[in-house]
């Protein structure tokens, strides 16, 4: 479909907003949420070997690309993804797709991108966006966390898709090439929800419920009184709230598409299922708020506190996918 016709929605998360809506615009109408959930993309990780600014990566969804994948498989559909070491031949071939008016998602970095407001830049990678045209020198963007669409610079787009460090876009463009599928299954979903419970259930130390336990042991150890300690816990907090929709956000973002399942995979109770992670989702924010208010002095820096709270959040999400597991087996 011809990027003229293209409706921008604001989306609570860059990845499942961008796929979410190169489909609507192929004509396969699929939600945000469904996107997300049909691609088993959330998750939580705890990467010690992967710093931003000298601290780990923690994760709640599954790495960049996953549901842009995850997606295409289930509608059948095909993608190209191109990256480049050149940046000049990165922005020509940028072009000539927008000339041929396609819809084109771009990772980028956040911190390059001047429509965001300068507190809110960080040296993140793996934002997602979709270019739908040029205007002179500036690109036409769809930004899915902004309300409306934007412009973008030349030199500013460039400096986002070609940033360095961790998890670097290396100029990475995509768009689909075929999508032979447009319906969503039973089958579709009953898959889906087994995946991203087996992830959330797998044995991988670092990822999953496993994950929550040895970041909350690695919590328990820090010094209650070190300046280190703030700076560490206060990055869980980054992590958790500011980059996408966050721990929390990426909670209700799967309790919404549990909501929608129920109409889809009927009998298994997902609606109850969904105010069951609602509930999980606000655990997370009141994890937040304690280390917020330990941040800022409010209260005394407590590890054991906030390490307990994280065990207790891992158990309830270890009984939530395990009984959700065995609902849709």
């Amino acid at each position: 479909m011809s990027t003229s016709d293209f409706q921008h929605q604001h989306a609570a998360h860059c990845e499942s907003g961008v796929i979410a809506s190169i489909f609507r615009n192929e004509g396969v109408q699929v939600s945000e949420a469904m996107a997300f959930g049909l691609a088993s993309a959330l998750s939580f990780a705890y990467l010690p070997f992967i710093k931003l600014g000298g601290l780990p990566l923690i994760a709640y969804r599954m790495p960049p690309k996953f549901i842009i994948k995850g997606l295409a498989k289930v509608f059948k559909a095909k993608f190209r993804f191109e990256t480049f070491r050149d940046p000049s031949k990165g922005k020509a071939r940028l072009d000539e797709l927008l000339d041929k008016q396609t819809l084109v998602g771009l990772q980028t970095s956040v911190y390059w991108l001047p429509y965001f407001p300068p507190d809110m830049r960080f040296h993140f990678n793996g934002h997602n966006l979709l270019a739908y045209g040029r205007d002179g020198n500036d690109y036409l963007i769809s930004d899915p966390v902004c309300e409306v669409t934007v412009t973008c610079p030349s030199d500013d787009l460039q400096r986002a898709r070609f940033a360095k460090g961790a998890l670097a876009p290396k100029g990475l463009l995509y768009y689909p090439v075929s999508i032979a599928k447009n319906e969503i299954t039973s089958s579709d979903v009953r898959r889906a929800i087994v995946k991203n419970c087996r992830i959330m259930l797998g044995p991988v130390p670092i990822a999953g419920i496993r994950g929550m336990r040895m970041l909350a042991k690695k919590v328990r150890a820090l010094p209650n009184d070190a300046d280190e300690t703030k700076a560490f816990i206060g990055h869980i907090i980054r992590m958790q709230e500011e980059i996408g929709t966050g721990g929390a956000g990426f909670r209700f973002l799967y309790a919404a598409f549990l909501q929608e399942a129920d109409g889809i995979l009927t009998g298994k109770s997902l609606a109850k299922f969904a105010e069951e992670l609602l509930a999980i989702g606000d655990q997370w924010r009141g994890f937040a708020l304690a280390i917020a208010r330990m941040v800022k002095g409010r209260d005394a820096v407590s590890t054991e506190a906030l390490s307990e709270q994280l065990l207790v959040l891992a158990k309830t999400e270890h009984d939530f996918f395990k009984r959700l597991k065995m609902a849709v087996s």
